[in-house]
């Protein structure tokens, strides 16, 4: 049995689910990085290259603390995860298709990083056959990464279904493996509901953003998420757009703020963005455009980068919910 190191960080919120079956049920050991520290972000500033964006940077912090302690760090090199039919060619940010080159030059005393290319628009196959290739390097039968893999789908399947009934990925996570601790307490009467859209890497890393979700909790705000939507609910708001953008966590965002700007009963949208990423600041322009065109929904974009401080976002938070409700009880 192998010890997988999974960074907690950037696809993780997305995949998670997924690949932590698929690798227990080939019998090896799933080792995740705990959740952002100041000393993870240190870590991650000192060994990233100097313009890398934040979430790079976490990354690095991420693999810095797994590297002593699994035989393997799981690092796909992300290419596409769909075919975008008629909406262009789309493709993952570049950091992303470069990231296990980034990690190796950086960092030193690394185990060996399961780097396997990961195209989808291949074919409908293909994740099956990226599935193949990952176990062989694992010494891993034909029939048993067959195996693996169903029950892989079948609780990704799950999850998907825990997110489309409005739980965030670590709450539908939290859910389906029973981590106590982060289970969601039962849903609690709200006043103000609001959008929050961005990557999922900077929505869900409480760290980086400051713990902006659960602000928005104690504020008495359902929050709603681009991640609770699914593909086809998204992809209606690509016919909208005279271009769709190239890159797919860019698209899912820009698609899930459309959505939501339509939405009745959406107070507002937040845009956590993160400082020094280039496709995330042509997203935020979009977006602050269509929230003016489109019905002048009240938008709020929150950069965030290893300088954020929690006062900073708090003071924003509240100001920008107390103009909301300011709104609503003059209507």
């Amino acid at each position: 049995m192998s010890k997988i190191g999974i960074p907690r960080t950037l696809a993780y919120f997305i995949y998670f689910p997924f690949w932590k079956t698929f690798f227990e049920a080939l019998g090896q050991e799933v080792v995740v990085s705990p959740p952002t520290t100041r000393e993870i972000m240190d870590i991650g500033v000192r060994e990233a290259v100097n313009d890398a964006c934040i979430p790079i940077k976490l990354y690095h912090g991420h693999v810095a603390y797994l590297a002593d302690k699994v035989d393997y760090i799981f690092c796909p090199r992300l290419v596409s995860v769909r075919k975008h039919g008629d909406f262009g060619t789309e493709t993952f940010c570049p950091k992303f298709l470069g990231l296990p080159d980034m990690v190796r030059l950086a960092l030193n005393n690394l185990p060996e990083i399961i780097d396997e290319r990961v195209d989808l628009k291949k074919g409908k196959d293909e994740l099956l056959k990226v599935c193949a290739r990952v176990g062989e390097t694992l010494g891993q039968s034909g029939t048993e990464i067959k195996r693996a893999f169903k029950q892989a789908m079948k609780v990704d399947g799950r999850f998907k279904q825990l997110l489309y009934q409005n739980y965030t990925p670590v709450e539908a996570m939290a859910m389906i493996f029973d981590q106590q601790e982060h289970i969601p307490p039962p849903r609690q009467e709200t006043d103000l509901k609001i959008a929050v859209v961005g990557y999922p890497y900077a929505i869900y890393d409480a760290y980086i953003n400051a713990g902006i979700l659960k602000l928005l909790q104690k504020e008495k705000v359902r929050v709603y998420t681009q991640d609770m939507l699914s593909d086809k609910t998204m992809n209606r708001q690509a016919r909208t757009l005279p271009k769709s953008m190239f890159w797919y966590f860019s698209n899912r965002a820009v698609y899930g703020a459309l959505h939501f700007m339509q939405e009745k009963g959406i107070d507002g949208i937040i845009h956590i963005t993160a400082f020094a990423c280039g496709p995330d600041s042509i997203v935020d322009r979009l977006l602050e455009i269509e929230s003016r065109r489109r019905n002048h929904i009240p938008y709020l974009a929150i950069a965030v980068d290893e300088h954020t401080g929690e006062a900073g976002i708090r003071t924003r938070v509240e100001a920008f919910l107390d103009m909301l409700r300011f709104r609503r009880d003059k209507a």
